[in-house]
């Protein structure tokens, strides 16, 4: 098929994981030469601290207020609705969502590289 069409009231988010309170909607099955999905990060949650080898990262705030540590060391910052984010290729980056509203992100990724990050500590 040449196209997709993804309606907001038939996304279906799926848990991350047992331990992990985030959950995402999979766009990336539509895609083939890129990655795409959309992310729920519910209050107090963030994402493993890494760096992608494979692949460079946009991040766009959808919803709520992003904090995203960038860098070694870790430089924080605060990313409102409407915002992006670019990150090239090897950056250490780390999501988190540190205020009382849900965060919704879509993040996008060239090329679909998987399995070519390395993982961090936290940032504090």
């Amino acid at each position: 098929m040449g196209f997709a069409i993804f309606r907001p009231e038939e996304l279906a988010f799926e848990p991350r994981g047992e331990d992990d309170p985030r959950s995402v909607a999979r766009l990336s099955d539509a895609l083939s030469h890129s990655r795409a999905n959309l992310w729920r990060y519910p209050p107090g949650t963030r994402g493993r601290r890494h760096r992608d080898l494979g692949q460079e990262e946009v991040f766009v705030v959808l919803d709520g207020t992003l904090t995203v540590d960038l860098g070694e060391p870790p430089e924080r910052h605060e990313v409102a609705r409407g915002g992006v984010v670019v990150v090239e290729r090897g950056t250490i980056l780390q999501l988190r969502n540190t205020g009382e509203e849900e965060v919704v992100l879509f993040i996008y990724g060239a090329p679909p590289e998987t399995g070519k990050a390395e993982f961090f500590e936290d940032a504090p």
